[in-house]
C-alpha cells in the first residue's frame, strides 16, 4: 500500500532536485562563460603590462612557472623574449585575438596583441585545464550548499506533510476504532476543508445504514408478530378440526390433515429459522462475549434435544476436554443446536453422532460428526448459502428442511471470528463439521475426558 506521506515527500524532493539541477546547470554555463571572460581580460591586462616594459633587442628567456607562458616577437619575426615552457616558434600565428593551441602536453588559451608603439607582437597564454578547474571550483562551491541542504529539506518536508496529514490520520483512527455496531457520526476536531466533504459523506452513509438497520430490526419484530400469530391460529383451528372429526367418528382417510399438520410444522420451523438467521447476522446482532465452557454448553444443548435423538434410536456422545472461550451464550446455543439438528436429521435411525470439544494448536474447537450420507466434496462450498440443500427437496434421506441451518451456523461463526472446516467423519459415511475459534479465545479448563 502506498503512503501519501512518502509519495508527497518523494515527489516534492524530486521536483526540488530537478529544479535545482536545471538552475545549477544554467548557472554553471553562465558562470563558466563569465569566468572565461574574466580570465581572458586578465590575459589582455598581462599583455598590456608587457607592452609597457622596456626590453633590450636581444633574445632572452624567462623561467617557466608551468601555468602561464609568454612570448614577445619583433616585427621581423625575431624572438625578443619568451618563457622556458614555450616552443621556439610563435605559440599561435601572429594575428590579434584569442586562440587555443596545444604544446608542452597541455591545452593553452593564447592572447595575441600587436603594439604599434614598440612594434612588438605579444603573446600571453594560460593553461586551459587550470582555467576550467578554477571556474568549476567557484561554481561547485555555490552548488554544494544546495545539495547539502536536501536532507534538511527532506526532514522539514516530512514534518510539514505529517502535520498537514494529521487530520486524515485522525479520521483513519476514528474509522479504525469504530465498532461494527457503532453508527454514530464521526467526530474529527477542526477538519480541513478538503476532508469536510469526506466526513459529511461518511456520516450521511452511517446515518443511512443506521436507518436501514433500524428498519430491518423493526421488520424482525413485526415479522415475529405478524407471522407467528396467523400460524398459531392455523394450528389451533387444525387441532379443533381434528377433535371435531374424532367426535363425529370420521376418519382422515386421505391423510390430508396429517399432511397439513406437517406443512404447518414446516412453516413454523421455516419462520423461526428465518428470524434466527436475521437475528444472528453479525451486522445486526449485538454480541455479548463472555467467558464460557464450550463443552458444558454442548452438554446442555444435547440434554435439551436428547429426546429427539432417542426417538430415532440414535446414539449421541460427547467427548474431549473442557474448553474455555469468549462467546455469546445465546448465539453459540443456536449454533450448536443447528449442528445437532442437522446431524440428527440426516443420520439414519440407529445411527451415531459424536460431539468433540478440544484444542488444536491452542485454538478451541467443537466438532460434530455423524454417520449419515455425508456431503460430496464438490458440494461443500455451497451448503452455507441460504436455502441451498444438497439434492434439493429430493434428498435421499427424505428429511424435511429449509436450507437455512448451516447459513445460521456460518453467521454465528463469523460473529465469533471462527473458522468452519468440513471433512469426512470418522464413521464409514457421514460429515464432520469443526468450528475452530481464534487462538486468543481458547484456553483449557480443568476437566476429564468424557466418552
Amino acid at each position: 500500500m502506498r503512503s501519501i506521506r512518502v509519495f508527497l515527500l518523494v515527489a516534492l524532493l524530486s521536483t526540488i532536485t530537478l529544479v535545482n539541477f536545471l538552475a545549477a546547470l544554467h548557472g554553471y554555463r553562465e558562470s563558466m562563460a563569465a569566468a572565461q571572460q574574466l580570465l581572458d581580460r586578465q590575459l589582455a591586462a598581462t599583455a598590456a603590462l608587457l607592452e609597457k616594459l622596456p626590453l633590450q633587442q636581444v633574445q632572452s628567456e624567462l623561467p617557466a612557472d608551468g601555468e602561464v607562458a609568454l612570448q614577445l616577437w619583433g616585427e621581423d619575426g625575431q624572438s625578443l623574449l619568451k618563457s622556458a615552457n614555450t616552443p621556439g616558434r610563435p605559440m599561435v600565428p601572429l594575428e590579434g585575438g584569442y586562440r587555443e593551441t596545444n604544446f608542452g602536453n597541455y591545452r593553452w588559451r593564447v592572447y595575441t596583441h600587436f603594439s604599434p608603439e614598440s612594434g612588438r607582437w605579444i603573446q600571453v597564454a594560460e593553461r586551459a585545464d587550470l582555467r576550467f578547474q578554477l571556474a568549476e571550483r567557484v561554481v561547485l562551491e555555490s552548488i554544494l550548499p544546495t545539495l547539502l541542504a536536501l536532507p534538511l529539506a527532506a526532514l522539514l518536508i516530512w514534518l510539514v506533510i505529517g502535520r498537514g496529514l494529521s487530520s486524515l490520520r485522525e479520521l483513519a483512527n476514528a474509522l479504525r476504532e469504530k465498532r461494527a455496531e457503532d453508527l454514530e457520526p464521526l467526530q474529527v476536531s477542526e477538519p480541513p476543508q478538503e476532508l469536510q466533504p469526506v466526513i459529511r459523506s461518511t456520516n450521511a452513509l452511517l446515518e443511512r445504514l443506521g436507518a436501514s438497520f433500524e428498519r430491518e430490526r423493526r421488520f424482525s419484530a413485526d415479522a415475529a408478530h405478524e407471522l407467528r400469530t396467523p400460524i398459531s391460529a392455523i394450528q389451533v383451528h387444525l387441532h379443533n378440526l381434528e377433535r371435531e372429526l374424532q367426535d363425529a367418528g370420521l376418519a382422515d382417510r386421505s391423510g390430508s390433515l396429517g399432511k397439513l399438520r406437517l406443512s404447518v410444522t414446516r412453516m413454523v420451523d421455516l419462520v423461526e429459522q428465518m428470524l434466527t438467521l436475521f437475528r444472528t447476522n453479525p451486522e445486526h446482532y449485538p454480541a455479548r462475549l463472555e467467558p464460557l465452557d464450550l463443552q458444558q454448553l454442548a452438554r446442555e444443548v444435547i440434554a435439551e434435544r436428547y429426546e429427539l435423538f432417542s426417538a430415532r434410536q440414535q446414539s449421541i456422545s460427547l467427548q474431549g476436554t473442557a474448553v474455555g472461550i469468549r462467546g455469546d451464550v445465546f448465539a453459540l446455543t443456536v449454533m450448536i443446536g443447528n449442528l445437532l439438528s442437522n446431524a440428527g436429521k440426516y443420520t439414519p435411525e440407529r445411527g451415531e453422532i459424536l460431539v468433540t470439544t478440544a484444542l488444536s494448536d491452542s485454538r478451541g474447537y467443537i466438532q460434530v460428526e455423524d454417520s449419515g450420507p455425508g456431503i460430496p466434496a464438490q458440494e461443500r462450498s455451497k451448503i452455507f448459502e441460504r436455502f441451498y440443500r444438497v439434492g434439493g427437496d429430493c434428498h435421499a434421506s427424505q428429511a424435511e428442511g429449509s436450507g437455512l441451518g448451516l447459513s445460521i451456523v456460518a453467521h454465528i461463526a463469523r460473529l465469533h471470528r471462527a473458522e468452519i472446516q468440513l471433512s469426512d467423519s470418522r464413521f464409514d459415511t457421514g460429515l464432520c463439521v469443526r468450528i475452530l475459534f481464534p487462538a486468543s479465545s481458547g484456553t483449557v479448563l480443568p476437566g476429564e475426558e468424557h466418552a
